[in-house]
């Protein structure tokens, strides 16, 4: 069982671990220079999923209008070509 494990992780679980704290404490300093907040990261995925959300349901919108402007034409274009063509 603790080759399923090793494997998973790369390493031992410990040497995983301590991988982990130095890397997070790297990153955690950069983060701090640049003046980024955890929260900002968090707050602009949601706002980035919020964001697609409510464009993507404006598009639909949106080819639902293309739909019914050009309905308007095709419509009655099929209509009277059937009409013709039921004729023969």
């Amino acid at each position: 069982m603790s080759d399923g494990v090793n494997r998973l992780l790369g390493d031992t679980p410990g040497r995983t671990i301590v991988k982990l704290i130095v890397v997070s404490l790297i990153v955690g300093f950069v983060m701090a220079i640049f003046g980024v907040d955890p929260w900002d990261i968090v707050y602009g995925i949601r706002n980035f999923v919020l964001d697609l959300w409510y464009q993507g349901f404006h598009a639909l919108g949106r080819v639902g209008d293309y739909l019914i402007l050009g309905a308007t034409i095709v419509i009655p274009a099929f209509i009277i070509l059937r009409l013709l063509s039921y004729r023969r």
